[in-house]
């Protein structure tokens, strides 16, 4: 099996995984996925780069496939760990088309018991003889995650061969960027040219910057509040380019994120929401070296909403007044006109 090695689900349906029959064959279709895009359309705003990387894998007589998987559960305050018959195709589709996915929770404090991983096998229709190896590698799968601080962690598919072993022939990992500290060896596994560019540069500027499929730019000084701008932004009929938290006690220098955003030809608007004990807001609106949009990306309208420890002076027309930038008192009101802005409309 040649497979194309990216951040991206659907490799089999794009044409990334090929089965060759000889090392010529193998050769000649590796030379075809190299180079090959593959998108992720699950994944927002993020495009993979050009293949430059195969796995080639033993081929294998598969009798059955399943799908396995743990995911960090936040409703249930633990993991969670599905299994599906249906393996070998994304979890989402078979969520659609099949919904009998096996669910099993394990207690954050006991972990995943093996009454736990029997139910997920029998609930998989496994006959009695197969349960003692399916309840290994679920286990397995467990320590795995828990010990990697994974926030994902699945195997599609695992299979069984004809004379009744069992094999993981894909799986992966999602990792808590926060525990990185805790697995110095993991950070050397970074692909870059699998991750998104812009990304990288706020990672390496201290920013937490995640790109997202919308069009309004995001430019707020703590996680907590980016959250909550983003979702008024969704409840005013706009969607956010991004997450952006430039800290609460950001300097000169992490306002710069907002080339960040200006980068991403699709934002057609900026809302900065900055609320102040620690970052004062005459600071703020005095910072006049602030990165001047590309007109060639389009961001034109910048709607601001400043709040907290002195943002009268931060009002002041010396500062933020004596601009062309859009303001508001309000989150709510932030939202609107930055959404109405981004459409075109001429506000004030």
């Amino acid at each position: 099996m040649i497979k194309a090695q990216v951040h991206s689900g659907g490799r089999g349906k794009a044409g990334g995984i090929r089965l060759a029959k000889s090392p010529e064959e193998a050769e000649r279709l590796a030379g075809q996925i190299l180079g090959m895009d593959i998108h992720d359309r699950r994944s927002s705003g993020w495009i993979s780069a050009a293949t430059h990387q195969v796995l080639v894998a033993l081929g294998v007589a598969i009798a059955r496939e399943y799908y396995l998987g743990a995911i960090l559960d936040r409703d249930q305050r633990g993991v969670t760990l599905m299994g599906s018959a249906e393996g070998g195709v994304e979890i989402e589709e078979v969520a659609r088309e099949a919904p009998e996915i096996i669910k099993v929770e394990a207690d954050p404090l006991l972990g995943l018991q093996d009454y736990e991983a029997r139910e997920l096998a029998f609930g998989l229709g496994l006959e009695a003889t197969q349960v003692n190896d399916f309840v290994a590698i679920v286990k397995g799968l467990y320590r795995a995650f828990v010990g990697e601080d994974g926030s994902l962690a699945e195997i599609n598919p695992l299979i069984q061969t004809d004379d009744g072993r069992w094999l993981a022939l894909d799986s992966k990992m999602v990792l808590d960027d926060s525990a990185l500290a805790r697995h110095p060896g993991v950070e050397n596994l970074r692909d870059p040219d699998e991750e998104n560019a812009t990304e990288m540069e706020a990672r390496a500027a201290g920013l937490a910057f995640v790109k997202l499929d919308g069009d309004i730019g995001c430019m707020v000084n703590s996680a907590g509040l980016s959250m909550a701008t983003m979702d008024a932004i969704k409840n005013a009929g706009g969607a956010p380019a991004n997450f952006l938290d430039v800290g609460g006690g950001a300097t000169a220098a992490q306002v710069l994120g907002l080339r960040l955003i200006l980068t991403d030809p699709h934002v057609k608007a900026i809302l900065f929401n900055i609320f102040g004990g620690i970052a004062r807001r005459r600071d703020r609106a005095g910072h006049r070296r602030r990165p001047r949009p590309d007109r060639r990306h389009g961001a034109a309208s910048w709607s601001l909403r400043l709040l907290g420890t002195n943002q009268e002076e931060g009002a002041h027309p010396a500062g933020i007044r004596a601009s062309n930038l859009i303001t508001a008192e309000t989150l709510d009101e932030a939202a609107e006109k930055v959404v109405a802005a981004s459409r075109g409309a001429a506000v004030s």
